[in-house]
């Protein structure tokens, strides 16, 4: 779905506050991008020191997500940006920025307010190295199954962003009203590696390189379970499309 425009993308080409804000759109729901530690339709609270387990689902996505904004492209720039959900994770989380940085390349990482808590200082290890952070939540809750006030707490008390990204890509018409009264912007994706399936390196990056366009924003997992896979076709990926002239920007979040 490249050439959409998308949640405030920092590109490092000067474009004002005001043509930033002018290009950004209400997003729809998308497929889920992992589950909670139960069956696809629970919404357990993970304790601060757990991940969150994912479950099966749909592999595509049929609604709008946050692609490339008049940015790079008016920019002659042809950019991919990558996203990771579900850390800080102490193992994983620094192989990823050690990727990231073989290849002047930055990500926006879409944490948990309890996995923040558990691993404190990864936050700022994230955010030296040139990289951004979104709301991923407290808990890794299916919004749209919680209480008001339950789901207030978990949008409003997470991880500090102007980005958030509904757990499970989870929406409906009171969690995007709750996300923007939050001052956030929904921000989904465009390619979903199902990195956490663990389908094999390969299949990660075939997933990533087949569909990623100019703009593209792609969903990967720094922590909820091994992450060898991920790491790897993360280098291998974007040595192939750093070779093809694409940058790797982080979201302004």
């Amino acid at each position: 779905m490249s050439g959409k425009l998308g949640a405030f993308i920092n590109t490092g080409i000067g474009i004002s506050a005001a043509f930033v804000v002018a290009g950004v759109v209400a997003f729809g729901l998308a497929q889920a991008d992992h589950a909670s530690a139960t069956a696809p339709n629970g919404a357990v609270s993970p304790t601060p020191a757990t991940t969150p387990q994912p479950v099966a689902r749909p592999a595509t996505s049929t609604t709008p997500s946050p692609a490339g904004t008049p940015k790079a492209v008016a920019g002659g720039k042809k950019v991919v940006f990558f996203t990771f959900d579900d850390g800080p994770d102490p193992h994983w989380t620094p192989q990823v920025l050690a990727v990231l940085a073989k290849y002047n390349a930055h990500a926006t990482f879409f944490q948990l307010g309890s996995m923040q808590a558990a691993h404190p200082g990864l936050r700022d290890e994230v955010l030296a190295a040139g990289n951004t952070i979104g709301n991923h939540s407290i808990t890794h809750a299916q919004l749209t199954k919680l209480t008001a006030a339950k789901r207030h707490h978990e949008i409003f008390d997470g991880p500090q962003s102007k980005c958030f990204r509904p757990p499970c890509g989870a929406a409906n018409d009171r969690v995007r009203a709750d996300i923007k009264a939050a001052g956030m912007t929904a921000v989904l994706w465009d390619v979903d590696t199902l990195d956490w399936q663990r389908p094999g390196q390969q299949a990660i990056v075939n997933s990533i390189l087949t569909n990623a366009r100019n703009g593209s924003v792609v969903l990967m997992h720094d922590a909820g379970g091994d992450r060898t896979q991920t790491v790897a076709a993360l280098d291998q990926a974007l040595a192939t499309l750093a070779a093809q002239g694409y940058t790797f920007p982080a979201m302004d979040c």
